[in-house]
């Protein structure tokens, strides 16, 4: 993308200063000539004050007195470590407790300044401060540029749709430190939802229990006529109202939100939101933010054109292996089935979900080879040397079949593998107990357990209670006893269930 050198250009705020004093008279003149020096000043009476004022803004620099009323500079600067960490502190003391002063840096102030003070020395002092602060920033927003490269380069090089959200949401939390992220996307039909909400794992101080905090809805409308003229958002408290269509139990006192464009066309945005009075996002986070999405832009493109492809591969996968159970009456719905019974098998065993879905997508898949035997597999009688042989070659046909589709590379061990045996006198490779790989042994199971419930050309179907003995028989011999005892242990129930479901069971 290249827009971004084009973005709306936001004007750097002044820095702002705190003066913290009992005497009016000191507040007004360093209020005044801070504030002909280009500063945002405002004053404060005394600790308490000035506290109260920490609460509700942000403040680069505190200059504050050592001796006051309520609250003293001492018990203030240990407030300030919770109310605004990243501001400076300078010491006003007078000669007398010089030593006081040195403490309240060893306490976590910058500096101190001696009264009575020229005005010129605060001016030194107060430029230092800012300007160590300011290089402090620069580089920390350079270590924060590294890593979002890194977090770019990862974003790129995925092809998972959710991936690319989980990165592109974890990284605004982290980096840009917001309280709320938001990523809406297009629907495809001309609307946009919010694919994905993230809050910080460290929740946010509210009157009430963080569970039943409501963060509000943003409004989709109010984001798409911004970016039908501007490239992104970046506002603060008292215009953000207008964003929500839902309120949030907090006011909001920041809102960063980049688009997602491809070749001009809006296809969603990211939302960071702060509800934290000291956290106001800036220019910096913005261009860093703007970079990362750029890249998500293009990888949330290609993960979806990818399970566009995915789902089309699998859709055709599916139908051939349709086909082969319509080859004749016999096997009609056999790789559904199969796919049910080895799905339930890989649940009982406690298999990982994305296991349990290669497993019922192998088993889905597990004849596909039998395209490659050109006869009729269900004839009355049993096959001959030949006939058998040549059956005996479909696991590497469908092996063959799914070999050059690379995302279904895992699917292949159990559509290969599915007719060895747990004392190796199996094919095609005669492989034995443990050297068979788990899925291919639990499709083994749910494959023999169909065929011996279903009507076939040569005999009718088993009854129910003879194909478990038949199992349960074969443990240790042909299946892994293990998740042979597994099926069968759990059978009763799962029939059951599936009564209770409408659907029809094995008698």
């Amino acid at each position: 993308m290249v827009w971004i050198g084009a973005l709306t250009q936001i004007p750097q705020e002044r820095p702002r200063i705190l003066v913290v004093d009992d005497e009016k008279f000191i507040r007004d003149v360093l209020a005044d000539f801070l504030g002909m020096e280009g500063y945002a000043v405002r004053t404060a009476e005394d600790g308490t004050a000035a506290l109260a004022e920490l609460t509700g803004s942000h403040y680069d620099l505190i200059i504050s007195d050592l001796k006051m009323p309520r609250m003293g500079g001492i018990e203030l600067l240990e407030a300030i470590g919770h109310a605004a960490p990243n501001a400076l502190t300078v010491i006003m003391t007078g000669f007398g407790t010089v030593e006081t002063a040195i403490d309240a840096m060893k306490r976590g102030a910058y500096d101190y300044i001696l009264k009575p003070f020229k005005v010129e020395e605060v001016m030194h002092v107060v430029q230092r401060g800012l300007e160590k602060q300011r290089l402090a920033a620069e580089n920390l927003r350079l270590r924060e540029a590294l890593s979002l490269y890194k977090v770019s380069e990862a974003i790129a090089a995925s092809l998972s749709l959710d991936e690319v959200l989980t990165t592109l949401g974890d990284t605004a939390l982290d980096e840009i430190h917001g309280d709320l992220v938001s990523t809406w996307l297009d629907d495809g039909e001309g609307g946009y939802f919010e694919r994905q909400r993230l809050v910080p794992k460290r929740g946010l101080k509210f009157r009430g229990p963080e569970s039943v905090v409501d963060y509000g809805q943003f409004d989709a409308a109010s984001f798409i006529a911004h970016f039908s003229s501007e490239q992104l958002m970046l506002e603060h408290a008292g215009r953000l109202e207008r964003v929500f269509s839902h309120q949030p139990d907090m006011p909001p006192q920041s809102l960063l939100a980049v688009p997602m464009r491809i070749k001009g066309k809006l296809i969603g945005w990211i939302t960071i939101a702060s509800f934290t009075k000291t956290k106001r996002f800036d220019e910096g986070q913005r261009k860093m933010l703007s970079i990362v999405v750029s890249r998500a832009t293009a990888a949330i493109e290609n993960a979806r054109l990818y399970e566009d492809l995915r789902a089309t591969f699998r859709q055709t996968i599916e139908g051939l292996a349709k086909a082969i159970d319509k080859m004749d009456r016999y096997t009609a719905g056999h790789s559904d089935r199969v796919a049910h019974y080895a799905t339930y098998l890989a649940v009982r065993l406690g298999l990982p979900p994305d296991m349990v879905e290669v497993v019922r997508q192998s088993a889905l898949m597990h004849d596909i080879g039998k395209i490659g035997c050109v006869m009729n597999l269900n004839k009355p009688g049993k096959l001959t040397h030949d006939e058998y042989d040549v059956f005996k070659k479909h696991p590497g046909f469908g092996r063959d079949i799914l070999d050059p589709i690379k995302f279904l590379h895992p699917l292949i061990p159990g559509v290969h593998l599915h007719h060895e045996r747990w004392d190796g006198r199996g094919y095609p490779l005669g492989l034995k107990g443990a050297d068979i790989p788990i899925i291919a042994r639990i499709i083994s199971v749910a494959d023999t357990y169909d065929a011996m419930t279903s009507d076939r050309a040569y005999r009718r179907a088993l009854p129910h209670e003879v194909a478990v003995s038949e199992i349960e028989r074969c443990s240790a011999s042909q299946f892994d006893p293990d998740v042979a005892g597994s099926f069968t242990e759990g059978l009763d129930m799962f029939r059951e269930e599936e009564m209770a479901r409408g659907k029809r069971v094995p008698e």
